[in-house]
């Protein structure tokens, strides 16, 4: 346990609670815990629950990241869409339990799961990046081509569309939706459910099933964030433009 994850083994269940007390910004830091946690659910070879603490999955990139500007922000950007590349092909099912607000980067890890549970109540799920002066990374676009509606896919991305959980279902950013005070124990459900699959034909026909966008996803991240110098000339550029 660190300051801003939890890991949890239990049999064939680990489940990666993140938890900074605020937002749970996905800062590098917070990127770098995912990994590790992820690194060894993988030894562990287990069924992955990924969550948040009540109220608040995730806030999305750190913003004081953004403020700072330069390579921090290139490698936050990185290293946040080869996550999203990560849990999308991950060997094992992972069941991703929004537990309150999923905002940008947080919804984007949020619609990555296999099973994708969120809690009710007065939580926002949205993509905001165009209406804080974004323009939205590939990587992102992309991710949320093969997850979200057709009619909610253009709403979400260009007009920065705001979704109630229940909402959120119809979108394609949840599959489901329980109350807040079941969301663990659904979640849970769903892993243990996800535990009778054959390990290794769960994972060769998740990469069969999502090659065309695991192939979109990585092209996007090569042509954004392939370097630094090509994150300047792309992502950069249009940070700048919209300040």
């Amino acid at each position: 346990m660190t300051k801003i994850l939890r890991y949890e083994c239990s049999g064939p269940l680990a489940t990666i609670t993140m938890d900074d007390g605020k937002v749970n910004c996905l800062s590098l830091p917070m990127l770098a815990e995912l990994n590790s946690a992820l690194d060894q659910a993988q030894k562990d070879d287990a069924v992955v629950v990924l969550t948040g603490r009540k109220g608040m999955f995730s806030g999305g990139f750190d913003l004081e990241t953004f403020q700072r500007g330069g390579e921090p922000v290139y490698q936050m950007l990185k290293n946040g869409a080869e996550l999203i590349a990560r849990v999308l092909s991950f060997p094992r099912p992972v069941v991703t339990a929004c537990s309150g607000h999923a905002v940008a980067m947080g919804a984007f890890l949020t619609m990555s799961g296999d099973v994708r549970i969120g809690a009710a109540g007065a939580f926002k799920i949205l993509c905001n990046e165009v209406a804080i002066g974004l323009t939205m990374p590939r990587f992102a676009i992309e991710l949320s081509r093969s997850r979200l509606t057709p009619s909610h896919f253009n709403r979400a991305m260009i007009n920065a569309e705001t979704y109630s959980p229940e909402a959120a279902v119809e979108a394609g950013f949840l599959d489901r939706v329980v109350s807040a005070s079941d969301l663990q124990t659904a979640a849970a459900e769903a892993a243990e459910a996800l535990t009778k699959l054959n390990p290794r034909a769960h994972a060769e026909t998740k990469l069969l099933v999502r090659a065309r966008a695991l192939e979109s996803l990585r092209t996007a991240i090569a042509t954004e964030l392939g370097s630094i110098d090509v994150f300047v000339n792309t992502i950069g550029s249009a940070m700048k433009a919209g300040r």
